[in-house]
């Protein structure tokens, strides 16, 4: 029995415009997990881009310098625009996947060229981004405390534990987890995810606090990631 061998025709897409983008969106998913980063990170930084494109309403080789301070102006208006930090994020998305896409060792270019007429470029710049100035980028009515409200609170942390105790109620042990676990995050400035992650092992001497004894300072495993 023999059989013919068919040639098959080139396969035509319905939105070569919206695969291309997803074909970069994956790529780039691909090259930062490459580089270590968490799926959490990427994850955000796609949601980033992706919500600039449906703003902007192009594709990455159409989008312009002036689109990303349209996007921005419309983060800003409301009656809650966003917070700098949380715009300055986007605004590195954007900038990372612009980077990405005319890396010429990634072809994005030619692909472009050749399928479109039209190339993506860096939109992102110094005049249209926001940058990274102070180390606090909260709002301003999101203060610290003061050591008044700071002992406060942690005596309020106490009293819990005693009156749940006296009323011979379940719950005690909780309250007082709750106690250490608040104290050592102020103590230590340690993030939520630090926190979560630690374990007794991870605690210290400090030569510079010997009355501390093996609690003068926290090892921080699970940290932020940063350069170096």
């Amino acid at each position: 029995m023999t059989r013919e061998v068919r040639s098959l025709a080139p396969v035509l897409l319905l939105d070569p415009a919206r695969s291309t983008f997803d074909e970069m969106l994956r790529g780039y998913a691909v090259s930062m997990r490459s580089r270590g980063l968490s799926e959490s990170t990427i994850r955000g930084s796609q949601y980033g881009v992706r919500r600039f494109f449906r703003f902007a309403g192009t594709y990455p080789w159409e989008w312009r310098p002036q689109d990303v301070e349209d996007f921005t102006s419309s983060l800003l208006s409301g009656a809650e625009p966003l917070a700098h930090s949380t715009i300055r994020g986007y605004h590195l998305s954007l900038r990372m996947f612009c980077d990405y896409l005319t890396d010429s060792r990634y072809e994005w270019v030619r692909q472009c060229r050749d399928r479109f007429g039209q190339v993506p470029t860096q939109v992102c710049h110094e005049w249209n981004t926001v940058a990274h100035l102070n180390e606090y980028e909260g709002r301003p009515q999101r203060r610290p405390l003061t050591v008044d409200e700071l002992q406060a609170l942690f005596d309020h942390l106490d009293d819990r534990v005693g009156r749940i105790t006296d009323a011979g109620r379940k719950g005690s042990l909780n309250a007082l987890r709750d106690a250490v676990m608040i104290k050592t995050a102020y103590a230590y400035g340690l993030r939520r995810n630090e926190l979560a992650r630690l374990d007794l092992a991870d605690l210290r001497p400090n030569p510079h606090m010997p009355q501390w004894g093996g609690y003068g300072s926290i090892h921080v495993r699970f940290g932020k990631a940063s350069k170096g």
